[in-house]
């Protein structure tokens, strides 16, 4: 299914496993489409200055976050970090295009590959310091909208185990010192290893509440009267991200 690659925690996938991968693929992308979900692609490469824009959330990857210093033979003058994930390189765009109630829901993924420079031992398929994975970002006005997508997800990605790998997980919720860093609360479904008695995480979806539309500034004017207190109010957008990395868990 793989063979070994000449940079440690790197693999290559061969026709086999990449078409399980295709295979998923192909089956998700049509349920969140009917969910509303348009497909995307942003850059890999994230300034430093933007990266560490968000403290509590650059700290949980931080000792993971591979960097680009130089081009050639010459120094960069900042250096540029590959990206562990797609926060920071898609909400100051999120910020830009959101613009009044009729610019969200705004829900968008990905279908990419990132980067975590992994210190423990790299194993196939379960810590690789590449890996393939998508990666949705929805931004809504209210946290009970983003409540409701977040549990439909997670849904989806249960069915991807259970349905189309004959895996079976269990759904829940993370712990507080589990949950994504810089989020409000991380879901999850979670698989059982016989040969170790031990869990392993599949799949998440996280309610990032307003502490990213806080920092980058997501915001529309408030279209709920009720709310308003006599000169215009400015609605913080409620995020929400969600992954699947079946080559890695």
């Amino acid at each position: 299914m793989l063979d070994y690659y000449d940079v440690s925690g790197c693999y290559i996938l061969k026709p086999w496993s990449y078409s399980i991968w295709q295979t998923i693929q192909t089956w998700f992308d049509a349920h969140i489409k009917e969910l509303g979900v348009e497909n995307s692609y942003f850059p890999m490469f994230v300034s430093s200055k933007v990266l560490e824009k968000e403290k509590d959330h650059i700290e949980g990857f931080a000792p993971e976050v591979a960097w680009v210093t130089r081009a050639g033979s010459s120094e960069l003058e900042e250096p540029i970090a590959i990206r562990p994930t797609s926060e920071t390189v898609m909400y100051p765009y999120y910020a830009k295009w959101i613009q009044s109630h009729r610019d969200f829901p705004l829900k968008l993924n990905q279908w990419n590959s990132v980067v975590r420079w992994e210190f423990k031992t790299p194993q196939p398929f379960l810590r690789t310091r590449e890996f393939l994975w998508q990666e949705g970002h929805t931004a809504f006005l209210t946290k009970p909208e983003a409540d409701v997508e977040v549990r439909q997800i997670l849904d989806l990605y249960r069915r991807v185990y259970e349905e189309l790998l004959a895996v079976p997980v269990i759904p829940g919720i993370k712990s507080e010192k589990e949950k994504f860093a810089g989020g409000l609360y991380t879901t999850t479904v979670e698989g059982f290893v016989p040969t170790t008695g031990r869990g392993i995480q599949g799949a998440t979806s996280h309610c990032l509440g307003q502490n990213f539309s806080k920092m980058f500034d997501i915001s529309v004017e408030d279209p709920n009267p009720a709310r308003k207190a006599g000169a215009c109010q400015r609605a913080r957008l409620v995020l929400w991200s969600w992954f699947m990395e079946i080559t890695r868990a």
